[in-house]
């Protein structure tokens, strides 16, 4: 299928990035991302946080500044209560003030099942955009924040989460990435995405296959959100976590006595997830310092890009 495009279409659809840019002028291009989705927990205040925290951060991810945002809502509002959609929208705009991005209007329809997210649009120099696949040999890895997020909101829906591992994934997908996206700007990073629906090892294919190099990753320094593994243990994998796994299973080479439990947080898919950026490796200490100095405590080097074998994610 073709589609329209011009010269000043930096990033389209060509490559899977993580959002679309337009060149506006020599010195200013804008960066435009939509996501949406369904209920991942019970406060609706606190879904309206992560579904804004989630949108925002594909500009994030990109080096970018969101400055507008449109809502997406689809609601039942012949079975729901009004005050659950304004509680949502009230939690989606505390995002955006924290943000300091202004909600221009938006769209709703009736729908039989909630859904909320929002459109955003940022600001970016057009010689100064990070794609996924710009890796280079040598490179470290940064993760920011720890996975899980996907096993944790399954066993919400079974009522089987712990407050207190509710009340820990819930602000952990709430916090935005504007803070790891400004400090990463100032060392020499090469590329960059953040981590949501296809996990992982799903997210870190996207930047490997274009980039004609390889990554080794190191299982035991990957963080995980307290509680994930033990429900995972039980059974609580989510559907998604499957269907990343069967896409993206032929470029794993894992060590045979890697965990099958981190094997599937690998491929967990995350809502409002970390950046994961490649980082010269000399620079990757102070990054890692300052980044854990603010609010990703849990920042680590999870592995590096390596030469080869090209397009292939190595656990060990």
């Amino acid at each position: 299928m073709e589609f329209p495009t011009d010269s000043n279409v930096l990033v389209g659809l060509e490559h899977a990035d993580d959002a679309g840019v337009y060149r506006i002028t020599p010195d200013l291009a804008i960066i435009q991302t939509v996501d949406f989705f369904t209920p991942i927990v019970d406060d609706p205040y606190a879904f309206g946080q992560i579904a804004a925290a989630n949108a925002l951060s594909d500009i994030y991810a990109m080096g970018g500044i969101p400055k507008t945002a449109m809502n997406l809502v689809s609601f039942p509002v012949k079975t729901m209560d009004i005050s659950i959609l304004r509680a949502i929208i009230q939690g989606g705009v505390s995002k955006l003030r924290e943000a300091e991005v202004v909600l221009l209007g938006g769209h709703s329809i009736e729908d039989k099942e909630l859904k909320y997210g929002l459109s955003i649009t940022g600001f970016i120099h057009p010689d100064r955009i990070l794609i996924k696949h710009n890796l280079l040999a040598g490179d470290h890895l940064v993760l920011t924040k720890p996975l899980g997020t996907g096993i944790i909101n399954t066993a919400i829906k079974g009522g089987l989460a712990s407050k207190a591992v509710i009340a820990y994934a819930t602000a952990l997908m709430a916090q935005l990435n504007n803070q790891a996206s400004r400090i990463m700007l100032k060392y020499p990073v090469h590329a960059c995405t953040d981590i949501t629906g296809f996990g992982l090892a799903g997210h870190l294919a996207e930047m490997v296959v274009p980039s004609g190099h390889g990554v080794l990753l190191s299982a035991k320094d990957i963080p995980v959100i307290p509680g994930a593994v033990e429900l995972a243990n039980m059974g609580l994998i989510p559907a998604g976590t499957y269907k990343n796994r069967e896409f993206r299973q032929a470029m794993l080479e894992e060590d045979p006595s890697l965990d099958p439990v981190i094997r599937d947080i690998l491929f967990d898919p995350q809502t409002s997830g970390g950046l994961l950026i490649s980082v010269d490796s000399h620079a990757s200490g102070d990054l890692i310092s300052e980044l854990r100095a603010n609010d990703s405590p849990l920042a680590v080097v999870i592995g590096k890009v390596v030469d080869g074998p090209s397009g292939k994610i190595m656990v060990q």
